[in-house]
């Protein structure tokens, strides 16, 4: 489907709501989802999600998971907590998404008004801010059993499943791409042994299993107006997973002193000082929960994550970009030169952020 103000109205209007639709905007700030923010002239404006089907094979499932996720965190929250939940409008046959003529399934959620997502962290204050978001939303969920939520993506932050699907892409890949992506090509191999230490950990229960949100980047955390956080958002990926992987994905965005397509490698450095505010702020949240296996490897999962996705988006790249939405031919390319360029300025600060992560958690015990 073409998508216009004529489809969006029509789809917009097929959810339970009694706003008039004024205007819509497409919100851009995700690679997956399409994703508009819909004003209205009633008391809420909304947020109207088309799914991509290709990402999401059971799409309906995935909302299914986001709402049931909201409704419990919405149970968590006492009434004078200021951290607001994503709250969703069902359709008028009361169902949680609608599905249009061509399968295509959508959500709606009410928008969080005087509300603000920020692409690149400017300052420790946001960086505290967003620790604090999720580690609460890992805190909020801890009671969900992880029997409750479909596994939306399998596999999705295992580490030998994202290599096997890196060497098939690469044997199919054309000499072009495979000559262009030599560098990234030859790090991502020898890398794979310390790459494979936390899923190691997780397979031998070394490692609890629990409901995370599974794409931390700060984009995916709303703040007030006066840079306070808000809520956790785009709960798509919501599944079983440690907590490392929530807080890795976290530290990769806020850390990065470039955003992650930045083509100028002399940009991107880890900023530790960012990384110790938002420890401190996660920690707080969730500190009673971790282990002390937990802390000593977190500094592990912020290069462990950070690589994991610089292999995703090589491996897109090999297959041609199939997967993440592009602007032009070697976006891909670019985007896991940087995520690399950043596992090598995290591995320059790996003692100083085990020093940080050892000294907060001593401080909250």
């Amino acid at each position: 489907m073409v998508l216009n103000a004529q489809n969006i109205i029509a789809v917009f209007n097929n959810f339970k709501h009694s706003s008039k639709f004024n205007s819509y905007s497409e919100l851009t700030s995700g690679h997956i989802n399409d994703t508009f923010l819909i004003k209205t002239n009633g008391v809420h404006d909304f947020v109207l999600q088309r799914l991509n089907s290709y990402v999401f094979k059971n799409a309906k499932q995935v909302v299914l998971n986001k709402v049931k996720v909201s409704e419990y965190i919405q149970k968590q929250i006492n009434s004078t907590d200021n951290q607001q939940v994503l709250s969703f409008i069902k359709t008028v046959d009361n169902l949680p998404y609608y599905e249009d003529e061509e399968g295509a399934i959508w959500n709606l959620s009410i928008y969080i008004k005087n509300s603000k997502t920020f692409l690149k962290v400017e300052s420790k204050e946001i960086a505290y801010e967003g620790g604090k978001l999720f580690g609460q939303f890992l805190n909020l969920t801890n009671g969900l059993s992880v029997n409750e939520i479909v596994d939306i993506i399998p596999n999705f932050h295992k580490m030998s499943f994202r290599y096997a699907q890196f060497y098939e892409a690469l044997k199919n890949a054309s000499k072009k791409r495979v000559e262009l992506a030599k560098l990234e090509i030859e790090k991502v191999i020898a890398l794979k042994n310390e790459m494979h230490i936390l899923e190691n950990l997780k397979s031998n229960g070394k490692i609890p299993v629990r409901i995370t949100h599974n794409d931390t980047k700060i984009s995916n955390a709303l703040f007030s107006e006066t840079n306070k956080g808000l809520c956790v958002i785009d709960t798509d990926t919501v599944m079983a997973g440690i907590i490392h992987y929530d807080f890795g994905d976290a530290v990769r965005t806020i850390c990065n002193t470039a955003n992650e397509d930045e083509t100028n490698l002399n940009k991107v450095s880890f900023n530790i000082n960012f990384f110790e505010a938002f420890t401190k702020g996660f920690l707080k949240k969730i500190y009673k929960q971790l282990t002390l296996l937990d802390v000593e490897n977190l500094a592990l999962a912020a290069k462990t994550i950070t690589f994991i996705m610089g292999l995703r988006m090589l491996t897109d790249f090999l297959n041609n970009d199939m997967y993440y939405k592009t602007t032009y031919e070697f976006h891909n390319l670019d985007r896991a030169k940087n995520q690399f360029k950043l596992v090598d300025a995290i591995s320059e600060n790996f003692n100083k952020m085990n020093e940080i992560t050892f000294m907060e958690f001593k401080k909250l015990k």
